[in-house]
């Protein structure tokens, strides 16, 4: 039998910490932290609610971070 795999760790970093910023700039810093992957979003977007391990997603209005989120 195969083993489970094991997903992708996530960084100690607070989403938070995003909010305000520059789109570009942000999904720059999310990824130098160890962000597996960057998902940026226009407000009132339609997405998948699954969770994904090391993602972190981005609402962006008027090129900058609205809110942010793991998964």
């Amino acid at each position: 039998m195969a083993p489970i795999p094991t997903p992708p760790a996530e960084p100690h970093d607070s989403p938070d910490a995003y909010v305000g910023l520059e789109s570009a700039r942000a999904e720059r810093l999310a990824r130098e932290k160890g962000w597996s992957s960057v998902r940026s979003l226009p407000p009132g977007a339609i997405i998948t609610m699954e969770y994904r391990a090391g993602r972190l997603n981005f609402e962006v209005k008027d090129g900058r971070v609205a809110r942010a989120w793991k998964g």
